[in-house]
């Protein structure tokens, strides 16, 4: 009986170290698994990255040049103005100095509308 009794409990191991291998090799799968999964996602990722910066770029080359012609555009029409107004100022420039002297010089003696009578 009693090496019936130790043979149950070497069998009894036997199987528990077949589990626990078992399960060692569960483990280590799932890890795998895990770790491929992740340089996948990587790539994935790098991949995503390297297309939307090829997006990027491809809009920045096809709006830079539009952004050039409006500065360009916005220049012309700064210039435009700038030389209206030189054109009014000198044009206007002798009939502003006659009313600054004229109305400097011309006093009116009257007392203000407001001015109280004391």
């Amino acid at each position: 009986m009693a090496t019936s009794s130790s043979q149950g409990i070497n069998t009894l191991l036997e199987a528990e170290r077949e589990a626990a291998k078992i399960v060692q090799k569960a483990k280590q799968h799932r890890i795998q698994r895990l770790k491929d999964a992740r340089s996948e996602a990587t790539k994935e990722i790098e991949q995503l990255k390297a297309e939307k910066n090829t997006e990027f770029q491809n809009f920045v080359a096809q709006h830079s040049g539009e952004s050039d012609q409006s500065l360009g555009k916005v220049d012309k029409e700064t210039d435009v103005k700038i030389e209206e107004i030189r054109a009014a100022y000198a044009q206007n420039k002798e009939k502003a100095i006659e009313q600054l002297l004229e109305s400097i010089t011309k006093v009116d003696v009257n007392p203000h509308i407001n001015a109280t009578k004391a």
